[in-house]
């Protein structure tokens, strides 16, 4: 929670079951849900779903991500008439992309 809270500017409220948390991304965002993990990451292939996050400025998630003890694995990169994309690695291990559309996001 505190490197998604640091990063993006997330807040995590208590609900439900022990260790799980409703998202709040801000004014327009879409609603989510964190719950702790239940085993550890034990290698870094792709485990899951790519979970992709709309940002504002992807220079600035760069530097957040970094600044946070993540790691940057794929540098950003253009997607013409989309927009500018990197990947990193949270604090515990998940694959997470980041996406500055070129037209607002819907």
């Amino acid at each position: 929670m505190r490197f998604y809270g640091n990063v993006f500017g997330w807040k995590f409220q208590a609900w439900g079951p022990p260790e799980f948390f409703l998202i709040d991304t801000g004014p327009g965002g879409i609603g989510g849900a964190l719950q702790k993990r239940r085993t550890p990451i034990t290698c870094r292939a792709m485990v899951g779903y790519e979970c992709t996050i709309g940002v504002d400025s992807i220079d600035a998630i760069i530097s957040a991500v970094a600044a946070n003890g993540g790691e940057i694995t794929m540098p950003k990169v253009t997607i013409p008439s989309v927009g500018t994309m990197c990947q990193f690695h949270d604090t515990e291990g998940n694959l997470v992309g980041a996406m500055e559309y070129e037209s607002p996001r819907r």
